[in-house]
């Protein structure tokens, strides 16, 4: 059964409101720009420094997943969270996941998809200005 752990990103929004912007992944560096649905021309910037295996939903109505219970912890309307127990994690490499270990999968939902993030970094946040 996934757990799920709400992380503060530093700035609260009604994440169904939002939607991703833009993201640019490099080696060892993954940045993601999401939207700020009250902040006309700003962005909220997940970014990552670090390794990362990145998955990309948009259709958060079809799971690609199957769970046996619940999921465990999630907040309506709340966009950043750390995951424990998910099929995406389980499933990924495990020489990966020694090579960066600790690694951890972050997940961040918006009312038109979702975002996972396996690392070994943690994530920071950063209002931006979407002009950037």
């Amino acid at each position: 059964m996934p757990r799920y752990f709400p992380l503060d990103a530093g700035v609260r929004f009604d994440c169904d409101k939002s939607d991703l912007l833009a993201i640019k992944w490099k080696a060892e560096s993954l940045s993601a720009d999401f939207l700020l649905p009250d902040a006309e021309g700003q962005a909220l910037r997940v970014h990552f420094n670090g390794a990362t295996i990145v998955r990309l939903l948009d259709e958060m109505p079809l799971s690609t997943e199957q769970q046996p219970t619940k999921n465990e912890g999630l907040v309506p309307r709340h966009f950043a969270y750390r995951v424990e127990g998910s099929t995406f994690a389980d499933t990924q490499s495990e020489a990966w996941k020694e090579i960066h270990h600790p690694v951890r999968q972050y997940e961040f939902i918006t009312g038109w998809g979702c975002m996972d993030v396996l690392s070994g970094a943690e994530p920071t946040f950063e209002v931006v200005d979407i002009s950037e």
